[in-house]
């Protein structure tokens, strides 16, 4: 899930009416939550820095994250094909905290330009 979409869902969540026939402000079975959003250029160009495009992710969340805790993440290829002169690549997501707790566990597919690695160091590493 992209940050974007984490917000969406976020705000779309906090909304504190829903569409639903029921005048009570609980969420029930066939309400529906509705949110719209103009993407800009800027979105678009900020989206396609990675050169990647996002096919698909699941998520599953296993335990709580608190600020400031520090988590994680790893991806890992489990399937890789070739698809035209791109590649369509699917992983295995997950995030820990605290070195080995589960906090994330998740697959994620994506369009890659080239399954070349360029690890990019902070300068913290260096």
């Amino acid at each position: 899930m992209t940050m974007n979409s984490k917000r969406l869902l976020s705000s779309l969540i906090s909304f504190s009416k829903f569409s639903s026939n029921s005048e009570a402000d609980a969420f029930k079975i066939g309400d529906i939550l509705r949110q719209t959003r103009v993407f800009t250029n800027a979105d678009v160009v900020e989206y396609s820095k990675p050169g990647a495009v996002y096919v698909s992710q699941s998520l599953q969340f296993k335990q709580p994250v608190y600020i400031g805790e520090e988590i994680i993440g790893e991806v890992q290829a489990i399937n890789v094909r070739e698809l035209r002169k791109k590649h369509l690549v699917k992983f295995s997501t997950r995030c820990l905290k605290d070195g080995d707790i589960l906090v994330l566990d998740g697959e994620a597919t994506a369009i890659l330009p080239t399954t070349t690695i360029e690890l990019q160091r902070s300068k913290e590493w260096q």
